[in-house]
């Protein structure tokens, strides 16, 4: 009985410390330093669970039939759960968010919590639905990158200096990074598929590629598995790596103000994948590419921001970042088997780039979030991976 009851105190503890909280306000209210760094600590836990979730499914939908009570789909809840609960204490209390912090969460988790049941119904209309740039799949991952940016605004604007703002915050553009690059994993793990049926070793279950089979009207051939495994074009993945991925880069090394911090956010994801590269592969689900190619990306970006006027800054980073991405990609080919294409697609998104670089420049500028520390010398501040993974 002992253990119950000391439960019981401590929640009539929490309780008692959080029920004077609980008072209706508006965005942009003073919150107490404890609620603040509680506040903010749940967001760090729920973006754990999805993307430890998040991790596994991927892996889980190259093996296995689709079920909405797979374990990576529970794990998953568990922190959107959390999201919600947190997402209700902002709205209502106005506690640890401005208004347009307010707005970004409660958007987002909104517009998540409406792709949940889309993408349900999606799946029993259209079957398996396996590729991760769908419709439905693609409101998931908007939906959380508005709450993401939700949540890095507030914490970038009501934290104080110091390490750990820095720390959270490098942390919270891992998660957000990890949103952004998640639809990628399908080529990431495509390529893997295709590598094993070529070995006459599967990855997925029998069932699984009957099912897809009977999808395509077709029989199970290497034609099904590589539309199975691969079904969008293979430009979509270099080109995604040099526009999406770089200038989630460009916002993460102006806001946490700190050298090599795109860096130390790519370092950690890639960090982070390939922990959990071995965890599967033992654990007999399939493995996939890790994207090592993008911290030469991060690094070229971490360098160009030695460049003081902002104009001169995006074109140069621009050229470079693309040029580092192309390089780095062709040299881990030979392993990793991604896609290659041809240097005038790549010019292409280096010039998509630079459009959305400059773009950047001045939304940075014009709502002042640029960190107040970035034109001041500072020590290379490496994001562990601790504040990604839990």
């Amino acid at each position: 009985m002992k253990p119950a009851k000391s439960l019981r105190r401590r929640a009539a503890s929490v309780a008692a410390w959080a029920l004077p909280y609980w008072t209706r306000g508006k965005a942009g209210r003073e919150t107490p330093a404890d609620l603040f760094r509680v506040l903010y600590l749940g967001w760090v836990v729920a973006f754990c669970f999805k993307v430890l979730g998040a991790s596994w499914d991927v892996s889980w939908h190259f093996k296995w039939l689709r079920d909405d009570l797979a374990p990576p789909h529970l794990l998953n809840s568990v922190g959107t759960a959390i999201v919600v609960a947190l997402t209700i204490v902002h709205v209502y209390t106005g506690y640890g968010v401005d208004r347009t912090a307010q707005r970004l969460i409660q958007w987002g988790t909104g517009l998540f919590l409406v792709a949940v049941p889309l993408d349900l119904i999606n799946h029993r209309v259209n079957g398996l639905d396996i590729t991760s740039w769908s419709p439905s799949h693609m409101l998931l991952y908007i939906g959380t990158f508005f709450m993401i940016c939700g949540v890095i605004r507030g914490w970038f604007i009501g934290a104080p200096p110091g390490r750990t703002r820095t720390l959270v915050l490098g942390g919270l553009f891992v998660f957000m990074f990890e949103n952004v690059w998640f639809p990628a994993q399908h080529q990431e793990y495509g390529v893997f598929a295709i590598r094993s049926w070529d070995a006459g070793k599967p990855e997925a279950e029998p069932i699984l590629l009957q099912f897809a089979a009977d999808q395509m009207g077709r029989g199970v051939d290497r034609e099904m598995a590589v539309n199975f495994a691969l079904p969008v074009p293979d430009q979509v993945y270099p080109l995604y790596g040099v526009v999406a991925a770089m200038i989630v880069l460009v916002f993460a090394r102006a806001m946490i103000g700190r050298r090599f911090a795109a860096t130390a956010v790519v370092a950690t994801y890639v960090a982070y994948r390939a922990l959990i590269w071995p965890i599967l592969a033992v654990a007999d689900f399939p493995r996939s590419a890790v994207p090592v190619f993008l911290i030469a990306g991060a690094l070229a970006i971490d360098l160009a921001f030695l460049i003081r006027i902002p104009v001169v800054r995006a074109l140069a980073g621009s050229l470079v970042a693309t040029l580092a991405v192309d390089l780095a990609l062709r040299s881990q080919h030979f392993w990793a088997s991604p896609p290659l294409i041809s240097p005038v697609t790549m010019a292409a998104g280096g010039a998509a780039l630079a459009a959305l670089w400059l773009g950047g420049e001045w939304f940075l500028g014009r709502y002042r979030l640029r960190a107040a520390e970035e034109n001041e010398p500072q020590e290379m501040v490496a994001v562990v991976s601790a504040t990604a993974t839990p």
